[in-house]
């Protein structure tokens, strides 16, 4: 059960990720724009404020596993050759 890339489940697991970053930076946005229309009719509850923090954090994790990917990916190849 790997999640490394050159197997099947990994591209398909790569995908998924992939997509949900996409999806998340359509949230994030979303949620950034609602907090400035709040903040332009006054001051804005506080969970409109912190609404883009959750979509934030999961766009670290998932940002960070598709920067690693090519680097897993190279490692890899080069642990196959010896």
């Amino acid at each position: 059960m790997s999640i490394l890339p050159n197997t099947p489940r990994s591209s398909s697991f790569s995908r998924r990720i992939r997509q949900c970053h996409r999806l998340l930076s359509i949230l994030f946005t979303l949620t950034v724009v609602a907090n400035f229309v709040a903040m332009a009719r006054g001051e804005p509850p506080a969970w409109i404020t912190y609404s883009p923090l959750l979509p934030l954090a999961l766009m670290l994790l998932t940002g960070l596993y598709l920067f690693a990917l090519p680097y897993i990916h190279k490692w890899r190849e080069r642990g196959s050759e010896a």
